[in-house]
């Protein structure tokens, strides 16, 4: 008959190696988003200052796309912090999300408070553009 000291620990091992398997995907989802945003806004201020001359917008769009991957990188960020905290039950460890988690969630909120006055900068410039033409 098996123990269940035995079941215990490869019950243990079990959530531990699925544990490790979703905090690399967490930090690869994050690497990609964040990989895209950037050549994404690479492109987007590329082609509008080189064929359509519009610098001012061509900077906010390419911020506002970087932005916002920035933000969805941060956010699978803060879950692959929580997960590793997941199966730690010191109270280092605890400390150490907390601290990690108020930084990047105060680091996101800034994102998301900057394309917010980005996407009306965009606004008000298209809305003078029309006007004048």
């Amino acid at each position: 008959m098996v123990s269940l000291d035995l079941v215990d620990v490869y019950a243990n091992l079990f959530v531990q190696a699925c544990n490790g398997i979703l905090i690399s995907f967490c930090q690869l989802l994050a690497l990609m988003v964040i990989a895209i945003g950037v050549i994404r806004a690479l492109i987007i201020f590329l082609n509008e200052t080189l064929f359509k001359a519009q610098t001012f917008e061509a900077f906010q769009r390419s911020r506002l796309t970087m932005g916002y991957s920035f933000s969805l990188g941060l956010s699978f960020l803060i879950g692959a912090s929580i997960l590793k905290t997941m199966v730690s039950s010191q109270w280092n460890d605890i400390a150490q999300l907390v601290v990690t988690i108020v930084i990047r969630t105060a680091l996101n909120l800034l994102l998301e408070r900057a394309n917010k006055i980005g996407q009306k900068e965009i606004t008000g410039q298209e809305a003078l553009t029309r006007t004048a033409v």
